[in-house]
């Protein structure tokens, strides 16, 4: 059946390697397709991520690198379902997110694996587990809800879908099990159905299943149907069978089509083919009651004979209730015509019954919706029975199709119904009419924009305007608010307003258009502001302010500002300085705030000079002024030109005011101290002491000085400065020289007592009298600061003048440390018992008194040191003064550990001295054992231990207080040890109260091993003195000979260790015997396997099992008892208890090849796999396959199988073998195993016991092939055809592609859909792959282009007799410009002719040209004419060229007609006349339009003598030809006659032409007269308006002024004249001046 005429229509919509996807993934298990608009793929290379592909957007794909098992993609929007197995379990991790808005929507992890799942509805997920079925959505925080349970016909089954009706109250779950084995290939299909409603389920037998929507008769409401099909197997017969049960109702879901996607990546729409479905169940299947009954319901075409045979016999027997019924229902409506409304009408109304038209209608308003003729007839009988509320029911119920003829039927009985029915119908003219009835201008702008009519706006507008001016406004805004714009001119429409002096109205809506301030609308915003600023000008001012316009003529405006007496606004206007000076100086009449402003816009140059002209206009009145616009715009005019202007007219007040604003933003110091020095003159002593006070950046000297001569009365600013910059030496000189004494108690006392002594210091300098200073310093008493005034007293020698007040300080309990210094300072000049001072006196600094003692006495010195634990300073002294002694006391004393390391340092001089007055007075005089421990302490950090020996054996060794002492008697022996060893041995005897244990371990360190030793054995320390012998002084046979001497068990212990370090094993085990110490075991039995001394380890190990049980023990045990070869003892050993690892053992002794004691193992514990392989490490094969069938293990069997083919034992190796193959893992390498050792039949006979197993797999299947290819290849392609589906055809196809199977290789190609490589091997190896009718299956496959053109060039080399056939095929698919291009290289363009002729439909330029290059070489002249009629696509002129010399007139005829299609009339023309083809001549030259081409025809004509040619070219080119032309060269050739009947009728067609123009003048002249007296009506209205306006703007037009085109009368064509004719009034009639 033909592709065209099939039901089913089948399209490629899409390929998904075009667009990047890998064909590897397009896969069950990654390709995903929820609906028709999204496809999801799943790439898991190079990298792991998501495809989606939008089949909106196809070639457009979202790609995202994410990581899942599975992704969904939702059926209608951009939401993405994700699910990825947790590693290690077997729960899922499911996630929901939102592309387009980049978040994540939902997440849940689930108990248990889902096997299945999919979108059930786009806001629900359904879940399949093995056990239940949930379901999940994807709205709010909820979790996957349980729905049910899955029954047990499904256990074990594939879940391949799951469904749900749009209630969701019905479910179905649908499964896949493996067939009966009588037809394994035949799946079986379970169902499992579930209601929601009553939460049960069936189980049914079924393959697919789906829900439907259909209403039953009978029913009001459509039904819910589940349809499902099933396939079973009966008694070696397939019974396919389709079950449809109603289950409830619901609404409808409709579909068109379905999307599917093969392997290959093509993604196919199928659809129903509406035009073919119909005929095709009626012809094919011979079905006409399906075919009518699938036409009416689905109102598809193909049934319209049938339906209107039916109708006429219906209506022949007076069944006109089936008829009506039968016409309603008709597919398309065929039957719904006014023939059938007529026939119908005419059938006549029996008495007592229904009108038989009344029950047509009646049955298609049931049916639905009437169409425009039936709604016209329907509502004519209605209106005739006046029921218009039928009619407005029918309307609200859309059971009535709207038509304009309806609205005029309406309209006669009700306007507002009417107007419903002309919206409805788009009467778009009929609606604006009814709108302007009502007077709804509003609804007549939104109605036209929503139907995008244009109705005379200008009309309407001036219609408003007579009778509602603000309406006229509001209408006039919204059409300047139509999108596209303003369909009338703003202008225009201010000119209404204001001819009927409606200013206000103008001006409204002239500010709300205008204000998107566009550059074209210049003239409208001078007008409206010329308008307001004559009429009413504060709402120019207003509109001003607003700055709501920018582009109006600025002068102009300015000019009328300043009329009206805006001066501010004609200031902003107005662009030259010298209008701006003549209109600023009226400052009496703007407003200061207002001028301010203005000067910010002005330029620095030009702003300068007219702050210099007001202030020469009035400087007093002006100055405000002046020093605000200063202030506001110092930054842009300059502040130095700002001063500069203020001092030229020396206003030292506007100084003053204007740097007082910018004084706080300036750090300028010259600006501070003019605002100083404007202030002081203008008398501002306040503000000059306030800035002097505050201010941080004028220049202070200059600020000094000048107010040093400016001699103010008040000193303060003077006292500020010299107070804040260090200037008050200066200001006491300048207060005391002017006699202002007062001033100076003022500083000191209130300003800043802090600079007194300063003060102080210079009245001394200037000889003040001492009373003066002693009661100025009494005067401020505790506030002066004693420090720096006793400075000052002490440079001058003046320090007993503070006696008096330093004594009053002390009686008033001061406690400041600078009072008591001085006071100290003066006791110690005057000698008055400083000692006394010195010692009780706790306020003073020691080292400023021991300081300034120094030099005066020493010992006085040392005494303010010690009392301040002065440290350097008292070393210093002493160290000066060589007071050892002293400085010995005072360090035993302080007993700092910083102090002795600084007088025990190396590097001081006096070291030994003091070390000598240490021990010969300051030690022997202390009774503090602190004291001695320090000094003992320091010695040794100073690292002196000759001098601490000495000291030591003076205290520990004499009698003293210390003797006994146990640290001492340590630290005596330690530094001996570590200063004089030879001393040690001597101290150890003598002395009995020190720490053994550690004083040894220190002694071990220090290398005195006999000293440690003799203190080890002294304080009874056996291990240690043992370990001292062994460890240090190294000598074993004095420890066994001590450990004799001991007999103690950790002694022999240590001695058994350390012989086992040295290698003494057999002494070592002897000793650990002794010891009873079996601790060491793991070290023994190292050792011994080291030594080889297996029979003492018996013994060892012996002892040790008494104490511990450990399998270590145990397990060497029996490998020792195996290495001496004692069998029997290892048999007795495991039969009693024991704790040993005997799985290690075996394999330990089987890794030793000790494999007679490995078997004994083995075969005790049951290691069948092991027992194998030792008894095949033994030679015992028979044995070995026993073991291995008990250990049924495939190492075992591999190993077991891969020894008996290396001894040729291959009866048991084949026996191995089919137990090893069955795993698909070792296959290959079993079968290396036999190659590799040339057992190729024996592997063949393998692997074809194999095929015969339960357990058989593909990889057997694959290998044999593969086996065949190498070995047998007359077997392979029998094997492959069989064993087709069970092959691993990719590996296979490596392997015939290296034994170069070509025809084999072929046949796997197809059946893996590698269409492209099999077409290659089939054209690279044709002599054994080739056969045309696969090869013609294959091409129509193949995915690369580029195989259709080789494919061309394979069978143009080799089969140039099947070529045609070959490109029929390809002919939907190839380049045909290539295959043209391909064929003419080729030099064969005609073997392909056939091929080019069937595809030369789709108009390819090369195709054409190439055909109609055959046609010309072959002179076929009718088939190259009909290729260019039907075929444009071709370089035309070249074709004319090249056969407008041809031999044949026809091809010349063919030529000119080319010329002619491609617009170059003349050389169609002359190529016409060339070959005397006259009349295509005459049609070329009428259908070019060229009046000059068909006038020069006829001149040729009667040139030529062809009167009747002559003739038939006037009536030809009628159109072009003028008539004064043809008149004047019929009169001169004598061919009037020719030529009359062209006369005759041209006069006729213009006397029909002028009686027109006379009624269309007659009609312009009434409407003329209309307009006239309307004109005559506005102009009696207008008022004064013309007066009112400046000169700048137009005059309003005048009646009967314009250019219209009605101005003038009807003119006359010009008169006729020549050919010897005088003029005459055209076409016979009198002249006529107009009407």
């Amino acid at each position: 059946m033909a592709a065209a005429n099939a039901p089913i229509a089948m399209k490629e919509v899409l390929t998904l390697p075009s667009i990047g996807i890998n064909p590897q993934f397009i896969t069950f298990t990654n390709v995903t397709m929820e609906s028709d608009k999204y496809i999801c793929v799943r790439e898991t290379a190079p990298q792991n991520s998501v495809v989606i592909i939008d089949m909106n957007m196809p070639m457009q794909p979202l790609r995202r690198p994410i990581t899942a098992d599975s992704a969904l993609m939702n059926p209608n929007s951009r939401i993405l379902a994700l699910k990825a197995q947790l590693p290690g379990t077997t729960q899922d991790h499911l996630q929901i997110f939102n592309i387009e808005m980049k978040t994540k929507m939902k997440s849940h992890q689930m108990p248990e694996q889902v096997v299945f799942w999919k979108w059930i509805s786009p806001k629900m997920l359904g879940l399949v587990t093995q056990t239940s079925v949930y379901h999940w959505s994807i709205e709010g925080d909820s979790e996957p809800a349980k729905m049910f349970d899955r029954t047990a016909n499904l256990v074990n089954n594939q879940i391949i879908n799951y469904k749900c009706d749009p209630s969701e109250k019905w479910l179905v779950l649908i499964g896949i099990a493996p067939g009966s084995p009588e037809r394994p290939q035949l799946v079986k299909g379970n169902m499992q159905l579930f209601s929601v409603d009553q939460q049960r389920s069936q189980a049914l037998e079924a393959h697919a299943a789906s829900f439907a929507q259909f209403k039953v008769p009978g029913n009001e409401n459509p039904s819910i149907l589940i349809s499902f099909a099933s396939k079973t197997f009966n008694a070696g017969q397939i019974t396919s069978k389709l079950h449809v049960i109603e289950l409830g109702a619901q609404p409808a879901s409709s579909a068109g089509g379905f999307y599917a996607i093969n392997r290959r990546g093509q993604v196919l729409l199928a659809t129903v083919n509406e035009a073919t479905i119909v005929p095709f169940v009626s012809g094919q299947l011979n079905n006409l009651e399906l075919a009518v009954n699938l036409a009416k319901r689905g109102n598809l075409p193909g049934a319209e004979n049938l339906v209107v045979q039916r109708f006429q016999e219906l209506f022949a027997q007076t069944k006109y209730k089936e008829a009506a019924e039968l016409a309603a229902e008709s597919p398309q409506g065929i039957l719904r015509t006014p023939d059938t409304v007529a026939k119908f009408q005419s059938v006549p109304v029996q008495a007592g019954q229904t009108p038989p038209l009344l029950q047509y209608f009646g049955t298609l308003l049931t049916r639905g919706k009437l169409n425009a003729f039936e709604s016209l007839e329907l509502s004519r009988l209605v209106v005739n029975q006046n029921k218009k509320n039928l009619l407005e029911n029918w309307l609200a119920e859309d059971k009535l199709e709207c038509s304009e003829e309806l609205g005029d039927l309406v309209k006669t009985v009700d306007n507002d119904l009417a107007l419903k029915i002309y919206i409805k119908a788009r009467a778009t003219p009929k609606v604006v009419a009814a709108f302007a009835e009502r007077r709804e201008f509003d609804k007549i702008l939104i109605y036209s924009k929503q139907v995008g009519y244009t109705p005379d706006y200008l009309f309407l507008l001036q219609t408003i305007l007579r009778s509602d001016p603000q309406g006229a406004v509001n209408f006039a805004l919204m059409m300047s608010q139509m999108e596209g714009g303003c369909p009338v001119d703003y202008n225009t429409i201010t000119d209404l307003f204001l001819q009927r002096n409606l200013i206000r109205e103008a001006t409204a809506f002239l500010l709300d258009v205008l204000k998107p301030n566009l550059p074209e609308h210049a003239f409208l915003q001078t007008k409206v502001l010329e308008i307001n600023l004559v009429t009413f000008p504060n709402v120019a001012d207003a509109i001003l302010a607003n700055g709501m316009f920018s582009h109006y003529d600025r002068p102009r405006i300015g000019q009328l500002c300043e009329k009206a007496g805006l001066y501010v606004r004609a200031l902003q206007h107005y662009t030259e300085l010298p209008d701006i000076k003549r209109v600023i100086v009226n400052t009496h009449a703007i407003e200061p705030q207002a001028l301010v402003e203005f000067f910010g816009t002005l330029s620095r140059e030009w702003a300068l000079e007219c702050m210099k002209d007001l202030l020469l206009v009035n400087l007093r009145g002006n100055l405000q002024i002046i020093v605000q616009v200063a202030k506001e715009y110092c930054e842009q005019l300059g502040v130095d030109a700002c001063i500069k202007l203020f001092e030229q007219f020396k206003s030292y007040e506007g100084l003053y005011f204007f740097l007082g604003s910018y004084l706080s933003s300036s750090e300028d110091p010259d600006i501070h101290f003019k605002y100083i020095e404007a202030a002081a003159k203008t008398g501002q002593i306040k503000e000059v002491e306030r800035v002097t006070r505050e201010s941080n950046f004028y220049d202070a000297e200059k600020t000094k000085n000048f107010l040093m001569e400016a001699k103010l009365p008040d000193a303060r600013p003077l006292i500020n400065v010299c107070d804040r910059f260090g200037f008050v030496p200066d200001l006491t000189h300048y207060l005391y020289t002017n006699n202002m004494l007062r001033y100076i108690e003022g500083y000191v006392q209130k300003v800043n007592p802090g600079n007194a002594p300063l003060v102080v210091g210079q009245l001394l300098d200037d000889e003040c009298p001492e009373d003066f200073i002693k009661g100025l310093i009494l005067s401020v008493r505790s506030l002066l600061p004693v420090e720096p005034l006793v400075e000052e007293c002490e440079k001058r020698n003046r320090l007993r003048l503070l006696t008096q007040f330093l004594e009053h300080l002390v009686s008033e309990g001061s406690q400041d440390v600078h009072v008591h210094n001085a006071l100290g300072k003066i006791i110690i000049d005057s000698n008055n018992n400083p000692e006394h001072f010195l010692t009780t006196n706790p306020y003073y600094d020691s080292r400023v008194v021991g300081k300034y003692c120094e030099k005066r006495d020493p010992t006085l010195a040392v005494v303010a040191y010690r009392r301040g634990q002065c440290d350097d300073e008292l070393i210093n002294v002493t160290n000066k003064n060589s007071l050892f002694k002293l400085q010995a006391r005072y360090v035993v004393e302080r007993m700092d550990g910083d102090l002795w390391e600084k007088v025990l340092n190396p590097e001081n001089e006096y070291r030994r001295q003091l070390i000598d007055q240490v021990v010969s007075t300051a030690l022997p005089e202390s009774k503090s054992p602190e004291q001695v421990s320090a000094a003992v302490k320091a010695f040794m950090t100073a690292d002196l231990p000759h001098e601490l020996i000495e000291l030591l054996e003076k205290i520990v060794l004499q009698n003293s207080a210390f003797s006994g002492n146990f640290n001492l008697q340590n630290l005596l022996i330690l530094t001996a040890i570590k200063a004089d060893p030879s001393r040690v041995m001597d101290y150890i005897n003598r002395l009995d109260n020190f720490d053994g244990p550690a004083v040894g371990e220190v002694a071990v360190q220090e290398q005195l091993y006999e000293e440690a030793f003799a203190i080890f054995k002294k304080f009874n320390l056996n291990v240690q003195a043992v370990n001292v012998l062994l460890d240090n002084i190294r000598s074993i046979d004095r420890a066994v000979e001590f450990a004799f001497r001991v007999e103690e068990d950790a002694v022999w212990s240590q001695v058994a260790k350390a012989q086992l370090r040295e290698g003494l094993v057999s002494d070592a085990i002897e000793s650990f015997i002794r010891a009873d110490d079996a601790t060491q075991f793991l070290d023994v039995i190292r050792a011994s396997e080291d030594a080889d001394v297996y029979p003492d380890l018996v013994r060892y190990l012996l002892m040790v099992r008494q104490k511990v049980k450990e399998p270590k023990v145990d397990s060497e045990l029996i490998y020792a008892y195996a290495r001496i070869d004692r069998l029997g003892e290892i048999e007795e050993f495991i039969l009693m208890p024991n704790v040993a690892n005997l799985q290690n053992v075996g394999d330990r002794l089987f890794d030793e090849a000790l494999y007679e004691a490995a078997k004994i193992i083995f075969a005790f514990i049951s290691n069948w796999a092991k027992l194998a392989v030792t008894l095949v490490r033994l030679k015992q094969f028979q044995g070995a396959v026993d073991a291995a069938r008990k250990a049924n293990s495939a190492k075992t069997w591999k190993e077991v199988c891969f020894a008996c083919v290396d001894a040729e034992e291959f009866r048991l190796a084949q026996i191995c073998g089919l137990n090893v193959i069955v795993q698909v893992d070792d296959l290959e390498e079993v079968s290396e195993y036999y190659q590799n050792r040339g057992c190729f039949n024996e592997l063949i006979s393998l692997m074809e016991s194999g095929l015969g197993l339960e357990r058989a797999h593909m990889g057997i299947f694959t290998e044999l092939g593969v086996l065949y290819a190498r070995y047998r290849p007359e077997k392979l392609m029998e094997h492959i055809k069989l064993f087709s589906t069970r092959l691993n055809i990719p590996k296979l196809i490596r392997a015939c592609d290296e034994q170069q199977h070509w025809k084999e290789l072929t046949y796997l190609y197809i059946q893996y859909d590698e269409f492209d490589n099999a077409a290659t091997t089939v054209m690279n190896h044709s002599p054994e792959a080739w056969d045309h009718m696969q090869f013609k299956d294959i091409a129509v496959k193949v995915a690369n282009v580029e195989l259709y053109y080789k494919a061309v060039h394979f069978y143009l080399q080799e089969h140039p007799d099947l070529i045609n056939d070959m490109l029929n095929v390809l002919a939907l698919r190839v380049d045909h410009t290539r295959v043209v291009d391909i064929m003419r290289k080729a030099g064969h363009l005609r073997l392909v002719k056939p091929y080019m002729v069937a595809v030369q439909s789709n108009n390819v330029s090369a195709v054409n040209e190439a055909l109609n290059e055959i046609y010309v070489e072959e002179e076929d002249y009718d088939r190259l004419r009909e290729s260019i009629d039907l075929h444009d696509n071709f370089d035309q002129i070249g074709l004319a060229q090249k056969i407008e010399k041809h031999e044949l007139l026809e091809m010349r005829r063919v030529a000119a007609y080319i010329y002619k299609k491609a617009g170059r009339w003349k050389q169609s023309i002359a190529l016409s006349k060339k070959d005397k083809l006259y009349k295509d001549a005459m049609e070329t030259a009428s259908q070019s339009g060229d009046r000059e081409l068909a006038e020069e025809l006829l001149v040729y004509f009667i040139e030529q003598g062809k009167k009747e040619c002559f003739a038939s070219c006037l009536f030809v080119c009628y159109d072009l030809i003028r008539a004064d032309v043809a008149l004047e060269l019929a009169w001169m050739n004598n061919m009037i006659d020719f030529a009359f009947p062209y006369l005759l009728q041209f006069i006729r067609e213009y006397t029909g032409k002028v009686d027109e123009l006379i009624k269309d003048k007659i009609e312009a002249q009434k409407e003329v007269k209309a307009k006239e007296q309307e004109e005559k009506d506005v102009i009696a209205q207008q008022n004064m308006y013309a007066q009112l306006l400046p000169l700048a703007l137009p005059a309003p037009p005048m009646p009967g002024m314009g250019g219209g085109p009605m101005g003038g009368g009807f003119a006359p064509p010009p008169p006729m004249g020549g050919m010897g004719m005088p003029p005459m009034p055209p076409f016979g009639m009198p002249p006529m001046s107009g009407y």
